[in-house]
């Protein structure tokens, strides 16, 4: 979900995009916390995170289901942890809030089994505009560190490019900003796959983690042409409306293949990952065969009912895994994931809550008030479900 960086932006921006019929969630889902929003410090652990007693499974995909190493099926069952995506490129540190063992212990104790962490490709690669003690090694550093408290409390690590380079100014453009301070509609040729290459290089040797491509796709705002839109999603290159030379989903995946990495990688559709109508035709190909579908919603999206989701997302479900990387209302309640996650256990697929951050429901959905895992009227829907479930 994206997220503009002052109060009255996002109110007149949430207008705007209900008149126009916006896919794209408004509010500080999917993108950076708001600047209004002060950073709480991030204490270094005392202890080392204690073991689990079961680490995350590797996953492969095998036809419409996730297994394990003994084909048993999985799900990816959890929640966002945003920070990673914003707080470096403006300039007060690597993640907003504690990231320590005992933070990350109390995700774990909703019964979730997997994490998806936002990153910022600006600050992952050290690029010179972002502060050095925020980038590069130490940004690798940190996340590598997040990565291993995740897998140490039996949790899947999910990593996923939300902010990059390239400069966009048209329909529905989240900033004028070349740099990646705001969701950008796809990835750019000059640095994401660097980017991916430098990620999969680094975890190559750690099939657990999964690898999210793009946060939410959206070159369908710059055409008005369904088959360009599809097209500039799998190919990249001079995509109709965008000024800057776009990589596509097929470009990502070769280039985290050519590194020899075998992890699970996610693919998210248009419209903010909200339509996945055309997904199946136009799917990359994978030569690893360990490709998923991935899917975002809100109770304000277009396909935001059972019918939509029979209609456009079974289709997608029967032939791949489906993971819902983003569930969310802005009712400051949970009435509306109560349903998507009603749907998406009748078929065994996987969705993640928006987000593990303490902001108000004014700004986005937050699961939690405070860090110890103190739910949100939100957020007790998702804690509550998630501990019902078996296994």
């Amino acid at each position: 979900m994206r997220h503009p960086p002052r109060l009255g932006l996002l109110l007149a921006g949430a207008a705007l995009a209900l008149v126009a019929g916006a896919i794209a969630p408004v509010g500080t889902a999917s993108g950076a916390a708001p600047a209004y929003v002060a950073a709480e410090p991030s204490p270094e652990p005392v202890d080392p995170p204690a073991p689990a007693a079961d680490g995350p499974p590797v996953l492969k995909v095998s036809g419409n289901r996730l297994v394990d190493e003994s084909g048993a099926t999985r799900r990816l069952l959890g929640v966002n942890r945003s920070g990673g995506e914003f707080a470096c490129v403006q300039g007060y540190g690597i993640w907003d809030g504690p990231v320590d063992d005992a933070s990350v212990k109390a995700i774990a104790d909703w019964n979730v089994n997997t994490v998806r962490i936002p990153l910022n490709e600006e600050c992952w690669l050290g690029l010179s505009n972002i502060k050095p003690e925020y980038a590069g090694a130490h940004y690798i550093a940190a996340v590598k560190d997040l990565v291993t408290k995740v897998k140490a409390h039996g949790m899947t690590p999910m990593l996923e490019l939300h902010w990059s380079h390239g400069q966009y100014t048209g329909n529905s453009a989240g900033c004028a900003d070349v740099h990646a301070s705001c969701q950008k509609p796809m990835p750019n040729a000059q640095y994401t796959p660097s980017f991916w290459a430098s990620v999969a290089n680094t975890f190559k040797d750690d099939p657990t983690v999964v690898f999210d491509l793009f946060n939410e796709p959206y070159p369908d705002r710059a055409t008005s042409n369904s088959a360009q839109a599809w097209t500039c999603w799998r190919d990249g290159g001079n995509c109709p409306g965008i000024g800057y030379e776009v990589a596509g989903m097929q470009d990502l995946i070769d280039t985290i293949r050519e590194t020899g990495a075998t992890n699970l990688i996610l693919a998210g559709g248009l419209a903010y990952s909200n339509d996945l109508s055309q997904w199946l035709k136009y799917q990359p190909t994978d030569p690893a065969g360990n490709l998923a579908a991935a899917w975002h919603v809100y109770n304000f999206n277009t396909c935001a009912n059972e019918s939509c989701w029979d209609s456009t997302l079974a289709p997608v479900a029967a032939q791949v895994p489906l993971v819902a990387g983003e569930i969310g209302e802005n009712t400051c309640a949970h009435s509306f994931i109560d349903r998507v996650m009603a749907w998406f256990d009748e078929r065994e697929q996987s969705y993640l809550g928006w987000t593990w951050n303490t902001w108000t429901c004014n700004s986005g959905p937050a699961l939690i008030s405070h860090y110890d895992g103190t739910p949100t009227s939100f957020g007790i829907g998702l804690r509550d479900h998630l501990r019902s479930l078996d296994g």
